[in-house]
């Protein structure tokens, strides 16, 4: 090797990044993703299991059983599943939730989407289709006054 090849900087190729294309998934979530967020994607046909912790967004498109704790959002792919407890400021299913969801901002349940156990939300859309069921509450409002109790519903 001459002195010439040496002064040349490694190569290091430019790879694209690929976007992804959740079925179901608005555009606006996913082009609005900063590149340096910690997220975590469950695709089809894998099984995760355990606590997740310190996670920007989780992606489910197969199935999870944990605990989630300290998250941004949790977006659940249509024929995802996610079982267990959650605390996240933001949340949209069109797949399956079951389990304890504390939503601090906005709850999305999409036409596809079903919720099921205690769930506790600041805001919430349903699209015509989407099923919630269990305990649902509106959260206190950010200053520590309660919700109004007709936010509440037992289903």
């Amino acid at each position: 090797m001459s002195d010439a090849d040496s002064s040349q900087p490694p190569f290091r190729p430019e790879i694209a990044r690929r976007v992804r294309q959740l079925p179901g998934a608005p555009a606006f979530l996913i082009a609005n993703d900063p590149p340096e967020a910690k997220k975590l994607i469950v695709g089809r046909d894998i099984s995760l299991s355990g606590e997740i912790a310190t996670c920007d967004k989780l992606i489910i498109e197969g199935r999870v059983e944990a605990t989630l704790s300290d998250a941004k959002s949790i977006e659940i792919a249509p024929g995802g599943y996610f079982k267990g407890s959650a605390e996240v400021d933001e949340a949209d299913f069109s797949g399956t939730f079951e389990g304890v969801l504390r939503v601090s901002g906005r709850l999305v349940v999409r036409a596809t989407g079903i919720v099921s156990g205690e769930v506790q939300y600041g805001e919430i859309e349903i699209e015509y289709g989407g099923e919630i069921c269990g305990s649902v509450v509106k959260a206190p409002a950010v200053g520590g006054t309660a919700a109004p109790t007709r936010g509440a519903v037992e289903v």
